[in-house]
Protein backbone atom coordinates (compact mmCIF):
# COMPACT_ATOMS: atom_id res chain seq x y z
CA UNK A 1 0.00 0.00 0.00
CA UNK A 2 1.40 3.38 -0.98
CA UNK A 3 2.28 6.12 1.48
CA UNK A 4 3.10 9.71 0.61
CA UNK A 5 4.94 12.18 2.82
CA UNK A 6 5.41 15.91 2.30
CA UNK A 7 8.54 16.58 4.32
CA UNK A 8 10.23 19.86 5.16
CA UNK A 9 14.01 19.53 4.95
CA UNK A 10 14.65 22.69 6.95
CA UNK A 11 16.91 25.56 5.90
CA UNK A 12 19.94 23.51 4.89
CA UNK A 13 22.00 21.91 7.63
CA UNK A 14 21.31 18.21 8.10
CA UNK A 15 21.13 18.48 11.87
CA UNK A 16 18.25 20.96 11.60
CA UNK A 17 16.04 18.22 10.16
CA UNK A 18 13.38 16.93 12.54
CA UNK A 19 13.87 13.49 14.05
CA UNK A 20 10.65 12.29 12.41
CA UNK A 21 11.78 13.44 8.97
CA UNK A 22 15.19 11.79 9.41
CA UNK A 23 13.59 8.49 10.45
CA UNK A 24 11.26 8.42 7.44
CA UNK A 25 14.12 9.17 5.04
CA UNK A 26 16.33 6.50 6.59
CA UNK A 27 13.76 3.75 7.13
CA UNK A 28 10.76 4.16 4.81
CA UNK A 29 11.46 6.22 1.71
CA UNK A 30 11.44 4.38 -1.61
CA UNK A 31 11.20 7.36 -3.97
CA UNK A 32 12.33 10.85 -2.97
CA UNK A 33 11.41 13.88 -5.07
CA UNK A 34 13.87 16.48 -3.82
CA UNK A 35 13.83 20.23 -4.33
CA UNK A 36 16.84 22.25 -5.43
CA UNK A 37 17.37 23.70 -1.96
CA UNK A 38 17.61 20.34 -0.20
CA UNK A 39 21.25 20.01 0.83
CA UNK A 40 23.54 17.09 0.09
CA UNK A 41 23.84 16.66 3.85
CA UNK A 42 20.11 15.94 4.08
CA UNK A 43 20.06 13.70 1.01
CA UNK A 44 22.83 11.61 2.57
CA UNK A 45 20.30 10.51 5.18
CA UNK A 46 18.08 8.79 2.59
CA UNK A 47 18.20 4.99 2.71
CA UNK A 48 20.54 3.54 0.06
CA UNK A 49 17.78 1.51 -1.62
CA UNK A 50 15.68 4.62 -2.34
CA UNK A 51 15.57 6.37 -5.68
CA UNK A 52 16.29 10.11 -5.47
CA UNK A 53 14.88 12.31 -8.21
CA UNK A 54 15.99 15.95 -8.18
CA UNK A 55 13.11 18.13 -9.29
CA UNK A 56 14.64 21.51 -8.61
CA UNK A 57 13.02 24.89 -9.07
CA UNK A 58 14.96 28.15 -8.81
CA UNK A 59 13.98 31.61 -9.91
CA UNK A 60 15.61 32.68 -13.17
CA UNK A 61 16.80 29.17 -14.04
CA UNK A 62 15.44 26.20 -15.94
CA UNK A 63 13.11 24.49 -13.49
CA UNK A 64 11.02 21.37 -13.23
CA UNK A 65 7.36 22.27 -13.94
CA UNK A 66 5.08 21.91 -10.94
CA UNK A 67 2.58 19.86 -12.94
CA UNK A 68 5.32 17.36 -13.82
CA UNK A 69 6.32 17.01 -10.16
CA UNK A 70 2.73 16.28 -9.22
CA UNK A 71 2.43 13.68 -11.98
CA UNK A 72 5.57 11.96 -10.66
CA UNK A 73 4.13 11.85 -7.17
CA UNK A 74 0.95 10.23 -8.44
CA UNK A 75 2.82 7.80 -10.71
CA UNK A 76 4.89 6.35 -7.89
CA UNK A 77 2.00 6.42 -5.43
CA UNK A 78 -0.06 4.35 -7.88
CA UNK A 79 2.80 1.85 -8.01
CA UNK A 80 2.39 1.33 -4.28
CA UNK A 81 5.68 3.02 -3.37
CA UNK A 82 6.45 5.07 -0.26
CA UNK A 83 6.94 8.50 -1.80
CA UNK A 84 8.64 11.43 -0.11
CA UNK A 85 8.26 14.92 -1.51
CA UNK A 86 11.26 16.60 0.13
CA UNK A 87 11.16 20.38 0.19
CA UNK A 88 13.51 23.01 1.56
CA UNK A 89 12.27 24.74 4.69
CA UNK A 90 8.65 23.87 5.41
CA UNK A 91 6.24 22.45 2.80
CA UNK A 92 3.54 24.96 3.69
CA UNK A 93 5.70 28.10 3.69
CA UNK A 94 5.89 29.19 0.04
CA UNK A 95 6.67 25.59 -0.88
CA UNK A 96 3.49 24.76 -2.82
CA UNK A 97 2.89 21.93 -0.39
CA UNK A 98 -0.77 22.86 -0.18
CA UNK A 99 -1.16 22.43 -3.93
CA UNK A 100 0.54 19.04 -3.83
CA UNK A 101 -1.59 17.90 -0.92
CA UNK A 102 -4.77 18.83 -2.80
CA UNK A 103 -3.53 17.00 -5.91
CA UNK A 104 -2.96 13.86 -3.87
CA UNK A 105 -6.34 14.11 -2.14
CA UNK A 106 -8.15 14.60 -5.42
CA UNK A 107 -6.50 11.44 -6.76
CA UNK A 108 -7.55 9.51 -3.65
CA UNK A 109 -4.20 9.39 -1.83
CA UNK A 110 -3.68 10.36 1.77
CA UNK A 111 -0.49 12.22 2.61
CA UNK A 112 1.25 13.00 5.86
CA UNK A 113 2.87 16.40 6.30
CA UNK A 114 6.10 16.49 8.30
CA UNK A 115 6.84 20.11 9.05
CA UNK A 116 10.32 21.58 8.82
CA UNK A 117 12.07 24.67 10.15
CA UNK A 118 11.30 27.56 7.85
CA UNK A 119 14.15 29.79 6.72
CA UNK A 120 12.20 32.90 7.70
CA UNK A 121 12.69 32.07 11.37
CA UNK A 122 15.76 29.81 11.45
CA UNK A 123 18.03 31.91 9.24
CA UNK A 124 17.64 35.22 11.15
CA UNK A 125 18.15 33.22 14.35
CA UNK A 126 21.70 32.35 13.23
CA UNK A 127 22.51 36.02 13.85
CA UNK A 128 20.49 36.21 17.06
CA UNK A 129 17.66 38.08 15.34
CA UNK A 130 14.24 37.15 16.74
CA UNK A 131 11.40 37.87 14.34
CA UNK A 132 9.29 39.03 17.30
CA UNK A 133 10.51 40.74 20.46
CA UNK A 134 8.64 42.44 23.26
CA UNK A 135 8.79 46.18 22.81
CA UNK A 136 10.15 45.97 19.27
CA UNK A 137 7.78 43.82 17.22
CA UNK A 138 4.51 42.28 18.35
CA UNK A 139 4.17 40.31 15.11
CA UNK A 140 5.85 39.16 11.95
CA UNK A 141 4.69 39.09 8.33
CA UNK A 142 6.10 36.55 5.86
CA UNK A 143 5.78 37.39 2.17
CA UNK A 144 7.24 36.20 -1.10
CA UNK A 145 8.41 38.82 -3.56
CA UNK A 146 7.77 36.54 -6.51
CA UNK A 147 4.27 36.51 -7.97
CA UNK A 148 2.81 33.02 -8.13
CA UNK A 149 2.15 31.15 -11.36
CA UNK A 150 -1.52 30.85 -10.47
CA UNK A 151 -2.16 34.59 -10.43
CA UNK A 152 -1.03 35.33 -6.87
CA UNK A 153 -1.21 39.08 -6.27
CA UNK A 154 1.79 41.31 -5.73
CA UNK A 155 2.35 42.02 -2.02
CA UNK A 156 0.79 45.28 -0.85
CA UNK A 157 4.06 46.94 0.11
CA UNK A 158 2.31 50.12 1.23
CA UNK A 159 0.16 48.20 3.71
CA UNK A 160 3.17 46.20 4.89
CA UNK A 161 5.12 49.39 5.50
CA UNK A 162 2.38 50.61 7.82
CA UNK A 163 1.72 47.30 9.60
CA UNK A 164 4.40 47.75 12.25
CA UNK A 165 5.45 44.09 12.19
CA UNK A 166 8.79 42.56 11.31
CA UNK A 167 8.82 41.94 7.57
CA UNK A 168 10.47 38.75 6.32
CA UNK A 169 10.73 38.47 2.54
CA UNK A 170 11.41 35.24 0.68
CA UNK A 171 12.72 35.17 -2.90
CA UNK A 172 13.24 38.92 -2.95
CA UNK A 173 16.95 39.38 -3.61
CA UNK A 174 16.56 40.15 -7.32
CA UNK A 175 13.91 42.76 -6.50
CA UNK A 176 15.55 44.27 -3.42
CA UNK A 177 15.89 47.73 -4.93
CA UNK A 178 12.26 47.81 -5.99
CA UNK A 179 11.03 46.49 -2.64
CA UNK A 180 13.05 49.08 -0.76
CA UNK A 181 11.72 51.91 -2.93
CA UNK A 182 8.12 50.76 -2.40
CA UNK A 183 8.51 50.59 1.38
CA UNK A 184 10.22 53.98 1.59
CA UNK A 185 7.59 55.57 -0.63
CA UNK A 186 4.90 54.20 1.68
CA UNK A 187 6.48 55.92 4.66
CA UNK A 188 8.78 53.33 6.23
CA UNK A 189 11.63 55.16 7.93
CA UNK A 190 14.88 55.15 5.91
CA UNK A 191 16.88 54.25 9.04
CA UNK A 192 14.82 51.10 9.72
CA UNK A 193 17.26 48.25 10.52
CA UNK A 194 17.36 45.60 7.80
CA UNK A 195 19.34 42.52 6.85
CA UNK A 196 19.92 40.23 3.91
CA UNK A 197 21.12 36.74 4.80
CA UNK A 198 22.25 34.57 1.89
CA UNK A 199 22.64 30.78 1.88
CA UNK A 200 21.45 30.67 5.47
CA UNK A 201 22.34 27.80 7.81
CA UNK A 202 24.95 26.55 5.35
CA UNK A 203 28.75 26.80 5.37
CA UNK A 204 28.72 29.61 2.81
CA UNK A 205 26.30 31.84 4.69
CA UNK A 206 26.85 35.56 4.14
CA UNK A 207 24.94 38.51 5.53
CA UNK A 208 24.75 42.27 5.43
CA UNK A 209 23.07 44.59 7.89
CA UNK A 210 22.24 48.16 6.97
CA UNK A 211 19.60 50.82 7.21
CA UNK A 212 16.73 50.15 4.83
CA UNK A 213 17.73 52.96 2.50
CA UNK A 214 21.25 51.55 2.14
CA UNK A 215 20.32 47.87 1.95
CA UNK A 216 20.27 47.35 -1.86
CA UNK A 217 23.80 48.72 -2.27
CA UNK A 218 25.07 46.82 0.77
CA UNK A 219 23.67 43.53 -0.53
CA UNK A 220 25.16 43.84 -4.01
CA UNK A 221 26.77 40.57 -5.04
CA UNK A 222 25.17 38.36 -2.42
CA UNK A 223 24.12 34.98 -3.84
CA UNK A 224 20.64 33.48 -3.79
CA UNK A 225 18.80 32.08 -1.99
CA UNK A 226 18.47 34.85 0.55
CA UNK A 227 16.11 35.96 3.29
CA UNK A 228 15.41 39.66 3.81
CA UNK A 229 14.51 40.85 7.31
CA UNK A 230 13.25 44.39 7.89
CA UNK A 231 12.37 45.86 11.26
CA UNK A 232 13.67 46.96 14.64
CA UNK A 233 14.47 43.38 15.66
CA UNK A 234 17.46 43.43 13.31
CA UNK A 235 19.17 45.75 15.80
CA UNK A 236 19.48 42.72 18.11
CA UNK A 237 21.89 40.91 15.78
CA UNK A 238 24.74 39.29 17.72
CA UNK A 239 27.88 41.40 17.72
CA UNK A 240 30.07 38.29 17.75
CA UNK A 241 28.63 37.23 14.40
CA UNK A 242 29.01 40.74 12.98
CA UNK A 243 32.39 41.86 14.28
CA UNK A 244 32.57 45.57 14.89
CA UNK A 245 28.83 46.23 14.56
CA UNK A 246 28.15 49.34 16.60
CA UNK A 247 25.37 50.98 14.65
CA UNK A 248 23.53 50.73 11.37
CA UNK A 249 25.04 53.89 9.95
CA UNK A 250 27.50 51.92 7.79
CA UNK A 251 26.59 48.74 5.91
CA UNK A 252 28.58 45.75 7.10
CA UNK A 253 29.16 42.54 5.21
CA UNK A 254 30.20 39.34 6.93
CA UNK A 255 30.67 35.76 5.83
CA UNK A 256 29.80 33.11 8.37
Amino acid sequence: MSKVYLIGAGPGAGDLLTLRAARILADEAEVVLADELVSAEVLALVRPQARILKVGKRGGRASTPQAFIERLMLRYARQGRTVVRLKGGDPFMFGRGGEELLTLRTAGFAAEVVSGLTAGIAVPATLGIPVTHRGLAAGVTFVTARAGTQGSPEPDWAALAKAGTTLVVYMGLARLGEITRELLAAGMAPHTPAAVIAQGCQPGQQQVIASLVDLPEAATGLPAPAIIVIGAVVSLARADRLSGLASLDSPLRHAA
